[in-house]
């Protein structure tokens, strides 16, 4: 397939906007919103006739969480904001106030779209043997079968609640689903408030007895009022509504804490108790009963969200059934590399051949945790050291290290305790590390380490030897099952001082100096991707080709913006790939009329940071200068973390991010949005009858030109994508 020049990558029309001011704010786009549009985004999936039924479940799933992510960290910020009078516009010139009700609008016309998602995919999972019951089409033989499951799996973990003067408001945890419900004392007439919370073990979809090959289920609130009587007894219903709350879960740590962990612990209790931030009440509550939460909660009316349909719709992941593959996504089974099976599954001979990198998820993650567990236990290695940001659960990696310090080596973790929402599993990890007998070190209490790096010291004759791998994506086997992301091995004695000096910084302190092939942020990440751009303006000033090509998940750094509006101004080719948010307005003439700007959501979740650089050469040209990152393009990771951007100088796996990765993402059609200069995202189009290519298909069935064995990489298909 390579000179395949029907590969083209689709590009908005260069437009001029009338009374636009290129100087202005308005050159950039208001970072929640354009979240907000990525999230849309992924809702569309769920609406994708050409994904399978239970994959557009698992999208509605994941657009309902995400949102709830959103409110609970970005709009709890926003607001804290607001409340205390704070008037900073952000880049776009958006005051906190401002933005919050462009969200709230933008957000609850997002929720709507999702209830009539969720009936559209209703009904065709009904047609399909799934059926979601509402409590009118529960049968009496459906009642008897709940009356057991209710008294062995529900009955005994609920609590039932009442609200008096004996009995306070209680505490509603972050994401609590609960039934507020008004009660009548069938003796006398009394009436009784209460709530019914459900906690978060039990499932909110009840299975019910199956009808031939039908599934069926109905939802958890429905069992609930049906066995009201075993809860309240002696007590009718007269009313009733479901809400839902979410808090504020972002988390302050004091500046001096003198122990890390300790702090963290405490911090964690704090968020689990934050401010309400948004309150999802069922239509029709009673007026008292509504006030009562509203006011128990300290929530206000703008901040109170009546929703027609189902409250909590990232529930509906359970319904993405494994006994109905024939409505998800057809196996897929990671690849092995096959110079690892060349070399019987050693990573380190496989390593000392060549340069070797791994494209997740189709080479498998496997690989990774192979080359720690045989470091583990080869007696020849004396040392490791790795970064953790986020990792599973029982982490297969955590087990390693143990194993090796257990065995004597000496292992350094880098466990980075605020990796959000991960910070309790973090502290479980590094709890568990020090007891196996490894240096665990915290990093810096303002930067958070998202560096993706580990280090294997070996003895090889009477030499050291340091094999290194450089992530894109975290030490996390689950996720990089989904994730794209990339794993490069390397045993060049350059890049095994650089990991050296940076797990240096990380435990010491010491500013890391002399990095021969990598940058590092906050320090000289920055400058050197803005001194990179600078050099393809250079290279179109002189009239020689000038291109660059950037995958990341977020680009809204205002200074990277700024330098790449110049390049183009300079005409500097770009082409951006860019998953979530994106503050840059492409194809607005004398401001970006030479960049273009795509985002892929499919089946797998783009990860992956590249940045590629024509060097006067352009792209692609084995010349061309060609980085891996750890970092988007945001003010955070450039300014407020640890992060690295790797240089990569072996040929062949230059070659393989150039005219395999990039290319194919470029060229992709299938899975493609394209974005237009006023901020909206269109699908990439198709003319009729014409293939729309599809990057994950690709790699899914040609394999890595860096992984290839003994079969060489002669056969393996790459990409030349034209510009058109």
């Amino acid at each position: 397939m390579s000179n395949a020049d029907f590969l083209k990558a689709p590009r908005p029309t260069p437009c001029t906007i009338e009374g636009f001011d290129p100087d202005s704010p308005a050159r950039f786009f208001n970072r929640e919103l354009s979240w907000l549009g990525f999230n849309w985004r992924v809702l569309e999936e769920a609406e994708n006739p050409k994904v399978p039924l239970l994959e557009r479940v698992r999208f509605l799933s994941i657009s309902a969480s995400n949102l709830d992510e959103f409110y609970t960290v970005r709009v709890a910020g926003l607001r804290e904001l607001a409340q205390a009078g704070n008037t900073t516009p952000a880049a776009d010139g958006l005051t906190p106030a401002q933005q919050l009700v462009k969200i709230n609008e933008d957000a609850r016309n997002l929720m709507a779209r999702q209830q009539k998602v969720l009936q559209t995919l209703r009904e065709m999972m009904e047609d399909e043997g799934i059926s979601i019951l509402s409590a009118h089409r529960i049968t009496e033989d459906d009642r008897r079968a709940l009356r057991q499951t209710f008294l062995d799996t529900i009955f005994p973990v609920l609590s039932p609640l009442a609200i008096d003067p004996a009995h306070p408001f209680p505490f509603i945890a972050n994401m609590g689903y609960c039934l507020a419900i008004e009660l009548q004392r069938n003796r006398d007439g009394n009436v009784l408030k209460a709530l019914l919370p459900i906690p978060s073990q039990i499932d909110r979809f009840v299975r019910l007895p199956a009808e031939g090959d039908r599934h069926r289920f109905c939802f958890v609130e429905d069992v609930l009022l049906l066995h009201i009587d075993s809860l309240f007894p002696g007590y009718s219903v007269k009313d009733h509504f479901g809400f839902r709350v979410l808090r504020d879960s972002d988390l302050e740590v004091e500046e001096e804490a003198e122990d890390l962990v300790r702090e963290f612990e405490v911090a964690l209790k704090r968020r689990r108790r934050g401010e309400v931030v948004r309150l999802t009440v069922s239509p029709g509550a009673p007026a008292g009963l509504k006030d009562i939460v509203m006011r128990e909660l300290g929530v206000r009316e703008d901040e109170t969200i009546e929703l027609e349909g189902m409250i909590g719709v990232a529930d509906t992941s359970e319904l993405v059934l494994n006994a109905r593959p024939d409505l998800l996504w057809p196996v897929f089974t990671p690849r092995v590399p096959e110079r690892v099976q060349d070399h019987d599954g050693d990573m380190f001979a496989a390593i000392r051949q060549k340069d070797m990198l791994l494209h997740h998820p189709y080479e498998t993650f496997d690989m990774v945790v192979r080359f720690l567990n045989q470091a583990a236990r080869d007696p020849n290695v004396v040392a490791i050291k790795n970064t953790l940001y986020r990792t599973s659960k029982n982490s297969p990696i955590v087990e390693a290290l143990c194993e090796a310090a257990e065995d004597g080596k000496s292992v350094t973790a880098l466990v980075e305790l605020k990796a959000r929402f991960d910070e309790a599993a973090n502290i479980r990890q590094s709890r568990r590390l020090e007891r196996s007998g490894a240096h665990v070190v915290y990093g810096f209490l303002d930067w958070k380490t998202h560096a993706k790096i580990a280090t294997v010291v070996r003895r090889e004759g009477d030499k050291l030897v340091t094999y290194t791998h450089w992530g894109t994506g975290n030490y996390h086997p689950i996720t990089a099952k989904i994730y794209t992301d990339l794993s490069f091995f390397t045993c060049d004695p350059a890049l095994g001082r650089d990991a050296a000096k940076v797990f240096n910084y990380l435990s010491g302190y010491a500013n890391p100096e002399g990095l021969e092939n990598l940058s590092l942020s906050p320090h000289s990440l920055k400058p050197k991707l803005l001194e990179l751009i600078e050099g393809e303006i250079e290279h179109a000033r002189a009239g020689r080709p000038a291109q660059i090509w950037a995958k990341m998940n977020s680009l809204i750094e205002a200074d990277m913006i700024d330098a790449l509006y110049r390049a183009s101004q300079a005409g500097v080719q770009i082409d951006l790939i860019v998953r979530g948010i994106c503050g840059l307005r492409p194809g607005v003439k004398g401001l970006s009329e030479n960049i273009r700007v795509k985002s892929i959501v499919g089946r797998f979740l783009e990860h992956s940071r590249i940045a590629c650089f024509g060097n006067g050469y352009g792209l692609p040209h084995e010349k061309a200068r060609v980085f891996i990152s750890s970092a988007d393009w945001m003010g955070r990771n450039l300014n407020r973390r640890v992060e690295t951007l790797l240089e990569i100088m072996n040929p062949t796996v230059k070659a393989q991010i150039v005219s395999q990765i990039i290319a194919a993402n470029l060229a992709d059609v299938a899975q493609s949005w394209v974005m237009q200069p006023d901020g909206r995202f269109l699908r990439a189009e198709v003319e009729d009858g014409g293939f729309a290519f599809n990057c994950h298909r690709f790699f899914m069935e040609n394999p890595s030109l860096s992984g290839r064995g003994s079969a060489g990489a002669g056969d393996v298909p790459v990409l030349t994508h034209r510009r058109d």
